[in-house]
């Protein structure tokens, strides 16, 4: 019995071996996509309290982003931010502020699309008072300074306000696309108010 035992014993190990080397094979591969082959959209890592500067190759600073909270998903290399605040600095004199309740920021950063009580404001300068726009959504692509919409917007300064469905914002040109449904009004603050009685 003995000698049968050690006969097997070999064959035994070798096939105890590759079992464990089967279990761990499995056990260190990435999970299966669920069914359908969607893959799943976990995040990797979180961050409280987000602070990021972007610098030109002078050294001025082209734009800041700030955020309660940043999550990373690497199915698609996009980030979501928390009450983020973008501000821009490509025309020095007037930096554009934008606040959202939140933001998700594409791969490599190209497109940050905010979403849900978008505001925008620009501010003042020279004679020009502060500018302020409300929107759903609006697509930012900080490379190139450009800011749109297809939603409605309100833009409101000291003296207008207008009303518009989708615009185009070039933040370094200062040039404003209104795309469809423009309505406005203006005070004229030189204007007088009538006498009363006449």
């Amino acid at each position: 019995m003995n000698e049968r035992l050690t006969a097997w014993f070999p064959l035994l190990l070798l096939s105890a071996l590759a079992a464990l080397t089967f279990w761990l094979d499995r056990f260190v591969q990435p999970p299966a996509s669920t069914r359908g082959g969607v893959a799943r959209h976990d995040p990797d890592y979180i961050v409280d309290g987000l602070s990021a500067v972007r610098m030109a190759a002078d050294g001025a600073i082209k734009h800041t982003l700030f955020a309660e909270k940043m999550v990373h998903y690497p199915d698609d290399d996009s980030t979501r931010l928390d009450s983020p605040r973008y501000v821009s600095y490509a025309a020095a004199q007037a930096p554009v502020t934008i606040t959202a309740r939140e933001a998700l920021v594409s791969s490599e950063g190209e497109n940050i699309y905010f979403r849900d009580d978008v505001l925008v404001k620009r501010a003042p300068y020279a004679n020009k008072s502060e500018l302020t726009m409300r929107t759903s959504y609006l697509h930012v692509i900080p490379d190139d300074n450009i800011a749109r919409t297809d939603r409605a917007v309100t833009i409101t300064d000291a003296n207008t306000v207008v009303t518009a469905v989708g615009l185009e914002l070039n933040n370094e040109t200062r040039v404003l696309k209104l795309l469809s449904r423009v309505k406005g009004t203006y005070h004229d603050p030189n204007r007088r108010p009538p006498r009363a009685g006449g």
